[in-house]
């Protein structure tokens, strides 16, 4: 892919796309690749994740597990992957008072992600993080790496409306792994 290519604002090609893709979509990720191919035409290449909300009864009450449900790079974040975060104000901010996090440059991401080094040999330097919710609460993040060290407003706001739009399908596969596991 040609990385000196500018992202544009989404066209109404994208629009129609995303929607036909959406509307035979079968699967949580059939949805998420058609998401994180709108996702590429607004802001570049990028690293699409989604994370569930793991946390169990039983785990220590200062900390929260992640389980990562998507990617758009197995290679790199493979499904199924889990990490346990304490709560920092990283953390509080995103999965307990349920709002966007934005992180622009190397050194934002050096004080949040303790994999900083890998995300910056991946040519990875911004984040938007985007809480998805059940009930007021947040359940999953919908995260997206730039290769630009800053995002434009209309990337932001692409990527919140991109993470709504991935809910229902987030949502849906969480129930389904709940099922399966008995809870």
């Amino acid at each position: 892919m040609d990385t000196s290519k500018k992202p544009a604002a989404f066209s109404t090609a994208v629009w129609n796309s995303l929607c036909n893709a959406l509307g035979t979509a079968a699967t949580c990720d059939d949805a998420l690749k058609a998401i994180h191919i709108a996702l590429v035409t607004v802001v570049g290449l990028n690293l699409l994740t989604v994370n569930l909300d793991a946390t169990q009864s039983d785990d220590p009450p200062d900390e929260v597990q992640l389980q990562r449900l998507w990617t758009s790079d197995p290679g790199a974040y493979p499904v199924g992957g889990r990490k346990r975060k304490t709560f920092t104000p990283w953390t509080r901010q995103l999965l307990e008072r349920a709002e966007v996090f934005i992180g622009e440059g190397d050194a934002a991401l050096a004080v949040v992600f303790e994999e900083h080094k890998s995300i910056a040999e991946l040519g990875l330097h911004a984040v938007v993080n985007v809480p998805l919710l059940q009930g007021g609460h947040c359940v999953a993040t919908f995260n997206v790496l730039g290769i630009r060290p800053e995002w434009l407003a209309h990337e932001v706001a692409a990527i919140k409306l991109l993470a709504l739009l991935a809910t229902p399908w987030v949502l849906q596969a969480r129930a389904a792994q709940d099922t399966l596991a008995g809870g």
